[in-house]
């Protein structure tokens, strides 16, 4: 089930270009992968081979 998280401290910083960008705490608080290739992804997302670590 997907769930909808208020972020908290620590859970993104913005990008040069004005972007969150979410961080392994972020994801570890959501608790699955959502195979979009995150930048810090702790599930080990692969978008080429469409698999995970």
């Amino acid at each position: 089930m997907k769930k909808n998280l208020q972020p908290i401290e620590g859970d993104y910083y913005l990008s040069e270009e004005g972007y969150r960008v979410f961080t392994e705490q972020y994801h570890k608080r959501r608790g699955y992968c959502c195979e979009s290739g995150c930048r810090h992804c702790p599930y080990g997302y692969n978008t080429k081979t469409n698999t995970q670590k």
